[in-house]
């Protein structure tokens, strides 16, 4: 009896083992410079250097890819769109409306590596702000609900 209670200690003991290992987190990446891969999405929130109605509520977003960009400040309807030169790491996005005088409305966005960010400025003829961007963290349900 008491060999039987020994397996049993020592097989639950090798199945709680192999559980926690296959559920244990996956090893945390080292974060990328900017500067040697901006490919993909960055995130962060504008902050109001002078002007008014700076979309500072919510969430910016800035998708790369190799033959383009984007940047959609606080997450609305309005998307810049521009080409990416990683090689002067130069990005640069922009979109021109016209107003209900038919005077062009300007929306200008820049952007530059810093280490494992990018630290941009946008600019309207009423607005200036700056922005740190950073990669989304990987939780697919929070970013979908706008959470993070």
């Amino acid at each position: 009896m008491r060999d039987r209670r020994l397996q049993l200690w020592g097989f639950c003991t090798l199945l709680v083992m192999g559980w926690t290992g296959l559920h244990s987190p996956p090893p945390a990446q080292a974060a990328t410079s900017a500067a040697n891969d901006p490919y993909g999405e960055w995130i962060g929130t504008l902050v109001t250097d002078k002007g008014r109605d700076c979309p500072t509520q919510g969430l910016s977003y800035m998708q790369i890819k190799p033959t383009k960009m984007i940047f959609v400040p606080e997450t609305s309807n309005l998307v810049l769109r521009g080409v990416p030169n990683k090689e002067r790491q130069h990005y640069h996005a922009q979109l021109i409306l016209q107003d209900a005088r038919k005077q062009t409305l300007p929306m200008v966005f820049e952007a530059h590596p810093v280490d494992d960010t990018f630290e941009g400025v946008y600019g309207t003829p009423t607005c200036r702000a700056h922005i740190t961007l950073r990669r989304p963290e990987n939780h697919p349900m929070d970013n979908f609900m706008g959470r993070n």
